[in-house]
């Protein structure tokens, strides 16, 4: 079973975010547990900017806006390990987020 978990405090954004994983996963059978991570604190310790943010297996893949039907379906393809583009580490002062 995939394990997804939605970053954000609730905004409109991260409920269709949510919403849009859930449909996703569920018009291609794909068994998921999903999480929402909405505790600030829980948030940045996975070092993204912008929400919602989207994890995978432990694997940030997603930050800032809707993603889209199709950039989720990759996730959930065979292989998406290496078809999920990883959201690279911030990089403003080398703080990863963590201030």
């Amino acid at each position: 079973m995939t394990e997804v978990k939605v970053l954000g405090t609730g905004c409109a954004n991260c409920r269709a975010t949510v919403q849009r994983v859930e449909q996703v996963a569920q018009e291609l059978g794909v068994p998921i547990t999903l999480q929402k991570v909405e505790a600030i604190e829980d948030i940045m310790a996975y070092g993204i900017l912008a929400t919602p943010g989207v994890v995978i297996d432990g694997k940030v893949v997603h930050s800032g806006g809707v993603p889209s039907k199709e950039k989720i379906s990759g996730w959930f393809a065979p292989g998406a390990e290496s078809a999920a583009d990883p959201v690279p580490a911030p990089t403003c002062c080398g703080c990863g987020g963590r201030k």
